[in-house]
């Protein structure tokens, strides 16, 4: 049987990203994660919906970035899967968007890309796990392309090892329903408890996690197409002039871009005035 809205936790991808979508929570997570203070982030909500065509899936998650202009793609991950060729892929796209700006090499900023899993990927039983490009031949031999991976597992045991903030959001990312719901003494877990709860009372939430619980299924029952002109639907009216210009579009990359576009635009109007059809 199909999740509904109300079943879900913060631990599906769906609803991580909902609840990031908010800058604060975003920032104030990325601040236990790593460690450091950050002054204000950017959440990208065009970039935090992905469309994959090889998986025939949409990948929610959430890319930001700070003052300083350091990127982060921050990941849910529930099932094992190959995440360290995936976290690779994932830099490389990093790089090669902000490449395409027009900026040099020598101006890349700092990159993070997260994974927050819900198994331990590493076998160690360690909350987290942070990985830096050394040299082989000299680990003290300066070597800093601004590129970082991190891994973190709700599985972990070395509570003494990691901050007690980063310990709490982690067991609350891994608890199922019913124990995500009980007090976890920590101000921040407690805000990210209201902001489920705010998410699970919103009506077009509600409706829009079940048309991406349809995108997500093995098989598409529609084409993209139609999956664009369903999107948009529910933001108003959609013309026959403007759904038989999205009919026509055979090329895929831009149906991929008209796909993220239609998930995050807030009106029909402002689809077409960025899709530029």
């Amino acid at each position: 049987m199909s999740k509904t809205l109300q079943d879900l936790t913060l631990k599906n991808s769906f609803m991580f990203a909902a609840v990031m979508m908010e800058p604060e929570n975003c920032k104030a997570l990325l601040e236990r994660i790593l460690e450091m203070e950050i002054d204000h982030v950017v959440v990208d909500k065009e970039k935090s919906i992905v469309y994959h065509p090889e998986y025939k899936s949409v990948r929610l998650d959430v890319y930001a970035k700070d003052e300083e202009g350091s990127h982060f793609n921050v990941e849910m991950q529930v099932a094992k899967k190959e995440i360290v060729k995936r976290a690779r892929y994932y830099h490389s796209q990093l790089d090669m968007n902000l490449l395409l700006t027009g900026m040099d090499y020598e101006n890349l900023p700092n990159c993070y890309v997260i994974f927050i899993c819900d198994y331990d990927p590493f076998g160690l039983k360690k909350y987290r796990y942070t990985v830096k490009s050394s040299f082989l031949e000299d680990n003290n031999l300066p070597y800093d392309d601004g590129s970082y991976t991190v891994f973190l597992s709700t599985k972990g045991e070395n509570r003494d090892e990691v901050p007690k903030e980063l310990v709490s959001f982690l067991e609350y990312a891994g608890a199922d329903r019913e124990q995500a719901e009980k007090d976890f003494h920590d101000e921040y877990v407690s805000r990210l408890q209201q902001t489920v709860a705010k998410i699970k009372r919103d009506r077009d939430m509600e409706v829009r996690y079940m048309l991406f619980s349809e995108l997500l299924k093995d098989e598409f029952t529609a084409g993209k197409a139609y999956s664009i002109i369903v999107l948009l639907d529910m933001l108003g009216d959609v013309s026959e002039e403007l759904a038989s210009k999205i009919r026509q579009i055979t090329d895929e990359e831009k149906q991929d871009a008209l796909l993220k576009l239609a998930a995050t635009s807030t009106s029909v109007e402002e689809f077409e005035e960025k899709a530029n059809l």
